[in-house]
């Protein structure tokens, strides 16, 4: 019975490491960001904002809602607290009616009366200005961390959400199943000065190109790296 379960979990353990970086990912990486270069050399977030805490909570607001949704939102959310010391002592009813047409409006309700309240009390009222300190305020993960980071501050550190996940997948970059995975088998590869710009990068593309449902093949001027693309057109000559 010992020598069965001492292999079942040898079994899980190589399940649950069994990802990699792909064997050309290095490569690929290096030709994504020659080809984004010339074509969009400044990238950056779609979520407007003015200052640190701006970002923070435009971020905060962003996880699984659009940034057009967002921005929506956010002009008259500002003009009621317009920083950390004025959203630090709202209500949640205050903040809720100004967020409620934004996904799970009541968690991120809470988080944001929550972090305002930490940074003025631990933080001095300043947003942290590291990716480390930032994953400590409530409703701030790692990816959204290292997006506020790279952005602000740029520290180089990389953000994966669902789009960089799946786009990087399409393009056979890594065996990763989940964003977490891909962070961590992409950032040794790509070069620290291009972290931010290739998060930027891919958003963007996985956003108006490498759509989810309706990939824009015809508009990628990634196809010759692209895994998705290759085997979709293995598909279509067999098919014809």
């Amino acid at each position: 019975m010992g020598s069965i379960r001492k292999g079942t979990r040898s079994s899980a353990v190589s399940k649950a490491t069994r990802y990699s970086a792909s064997p050309d990912a290095e490569r690929k990486i290096k030709e994504i960001i020659r080809v984004f270069e010339e074509v969009e050399p400044s990238p950056t977030t779609e979520l407007r904002y003015r200052n640190p805490y701006e970002l923070v909570v435009a971020t905060l607001l962003s996880a699984q809602c659009t940034d057009k949704r967002v921005n929506e939102i956010t002009p008259a959310f500002f003009k009621k607290f317009p920083d950390v010391y004025a959203l630090a002592k709202a209500s949640p009813k205050e903040v809720y009616e100004l967020i409620k047409t934004c996904s799970y409006p009541n968690n991120k309700t809470k988080y944001l009366v929550e972090l305002a309240q930490k940074v003025v009390k631990e933080f001095g009222g300043k947003i942290p200005d590291n990716a480390k300190d930032l994953q400590k305020l409530p409703g701030i993960g790692k990816k959204s961390a290292h997006v506020i980071a790279s952005t602000l501050y740029g520290e180089p550190v990389l953000g994966v959400d669902t789009h960089v996940f799946r786009v990087t997948k399409r393009l056979g970059l890594h065996s990763a199943r989940s964003p977490e995975q891909t962070e961590r088998v992409l950032s040794p590869l790509i070069p620290p000065e291009y972290r931010s710009k290739f998060h930027h990068w891919i958003i963007l593309h996985g956003r108006y190109v490498c759509k989810a449902r309706n990939p824009q093949c015809d508009q990628c001027p990634l196809t010759d790296i692209c895994e998705y693309y290759k085997t979709k057109q293995v598909s279509r000559k067999d098919g014809s």
